[in-house]
């Protein structure tokens, strides 16, 4: 199974609706992934993007501490199934060498890795489906 890696090419945040959206583009490439998310998680990946710190902790900063402390580092992302038009995403994570994969959120898991600074992948088959 072949992971493309993607980039984040834009966030549509809406006032009148609870949905969102961001868009996936193929880096170097020409194919596209709309993701339909929450108020919340489009305003956090927002506010990775624009870089601003807030006054005090919000989720997905807990998370970050939580993976400083433990010395865990996060390696990549990948959105790797849809089922029933939901989207499954993944953490692969490093901890002295240790893989470790843990079951996301696309929306949770692409906030993260902006703040962390690693590459989002999609799994060949998902932007299939879509496309």
């Amino acid at each position: 199974m072949m992971n493309i890696e993607m980039e984040l090419a834009k966030i549509i945040i809406r006032e009148t609706s609870d949905e969102q959206i961001i868009v996936l583009k193929e880096k170097g490439g020409e194919r596209a992934l709309p993701v339909v998310i929450g108020s919340y998680e489009a305003v956090t990946i927002n506010r990775y993007v624009n870089q601003y710190v807030p006054p005090r902790p919000l989720t997905h900063d807990l998370i970050t501490g939580i993976l400083q402390a433990l010395r865990v580092r996060l390696e990549q992302v990948i959105v790797n199934d849809l089922r029933e038009h939901t989207f499954y995403a993944q953490l692969i994570l490093n901890r002295e060498g240790e893989i470790i994969v843990v079951d996301s959120r696309p929306s949770d898991a692409i906030a993260l890795s902006i703040f962390h600074q690693c590459p989002v992948f999609v799994a060949e088959h998902v932007l299939d489906a879509v496309l």
